[in-house]
């Protein structure tokens, strides 16, 4: 057993006999699916009950944002994981269970408008998110922005592709960053999760999504989730579809006294929106694989990618942009051992 996990253990047996359900001697610990942190996710049984057990290394991870945010949201009366105990200094923290039902696997033709109209409702409801007074979110700023989508740049295309940048190249991408930057520094700002996504909703039979990995929560623009939901980096949908969720969002929040653009201003926010995302989420995989040995994300560039693409390919100012993707990203994506033929043929074929 590795140290951490032994000291999370003695942790836990001093804060589950605060339970009646919690037999010392009876009770076993279980590995849950990580993430693309360095958290770790456990299960603790014991007499027909369960709880989520995380060990958040203090020297990596900094739990106290998902603890006030977790509050804040549970004050709201949105279904997080309840914190039933916390201890910032050593990184320990214990959850109620939402169970191990992703969005994800759930989602079909069939289901999709029911559960994408739940987890909608629950993100009209979260926007409005505060803080308890004195921890006001952090800004999602243009640096914070800029960043993100550097990740393309750094991680992307010339780490994991190998692209050595031409003067015409940096042109290209700085104008893509700066046009999808103050595209979004136009919007409205509200609470933004920043990962309200099919991996991060719990699926509960007639219940609203749980909702989880919540604590890089900023003040941003307000298509932010709503295009991280509804152009997932993991399942796609067809353009019309897609739309009309847009469209209705838009008029629930005009209904709820929000002050709105017309539908194809909105529109072209949440497009840019999702190719800031976009950017941000292929260099994030790209990084996962390079420095933390986690490949498995590559298989969702391509899809990630195509959206990308399809934006360019809709915005007179980007056609350059994505012109230069479809003739020479594309390429050195065939020419690495990174990508299945199968794959860059479904999504990369525009």
């Amino acid at each position: 057993m590795d140290q951490r996990l032994a000291e999370l253990k003695a942790w836990l047996e001093q804060v589950l006999v605060k339970f009646a359900e919690f037999d010392g001697d009876q009770w076993s610990l279980e590995p849950v699916s990580g993430d693309a942190s360095f958290r770790r996710y456990f299960r603790a049984l014991s007499g027909g009950q369960s709880w989520i057990a995380v060990d958040a290394p203090p020297e990596k991870e900094d739990s106290r944002p998902f603890v006030d945010v977790a509050r804040a949201l549970e004050a709201q009366g949105i279904s997080v994981p309840h914190i039933y105990e916390a201890d910032l200094e050593q990184g320990f923290m214990l959850l109620s269970d939402f169970g191990d039902q992703l969005y994800l696997p759930q989602l079909n033709p069939a289901t999709v408008d029911r559960l994408y109209a739940d987890a909608l409702s629950t993100l009209l409801q979260m926007k409005d998110c505060q803080p308890r007074p004195g921890q006001p979110l952090p800004d999602y700023d243009e640096a914070l922005l800029q960043r993100e989508v550097e990740l393309f740049r750094d991680w992307f295309l010339q780490q994991l592709l190998g692209i050595s940048m031409t003067p015409e190249q940096k042109h290209l991408v700085d104008l893509l960053f700066n046009y999808l930057i103050d595209a979004a520094l136009e919007q409205p700002r509200v609470f933004v999760h920043r990962d309200y996504h099919s991996r991060n909703l719990m699926y509960r039979e007639g219940l609203p999504p749980g909702i989880i990995d919540f604590q890089d929560a900023v003040k941003g623009p307000v298509t932010y989730d709503l295009v991280s939901l509804l152009r997932d980096c993991y399942i796609d949908w067809p353009e019309e579809q897609v739309y009309a969720w847009v469209d209705d969002y838009r008029q629930a929040l005009i209904a709820q006294g929000q002050m709105m653009p017309d539908v194809g201003h909105f529109r072209r926010w949440f497009d840019l929106m999702g190719a800031q995302r976009h950017c941000k989420a292929i260099g994030i995989f790209a990084r996962l694989h390079i420095r933390d040995g986690k490949s498995g994300y590559l298989e969702d560039i391509p899809r990630t990618l195509n959206y990308l693409i399809t934006v360019c390919g809709r915005y007179e100012s980007l056609k350059p942009v994505g012109g230069w993707l479809v003739m020479e990203v594309l390429p050195a994506m065939r020419r690495s051992d990174y990508f299945a033929d199968d794959l860059l043929t479904e999504w990369t074929t525009l």
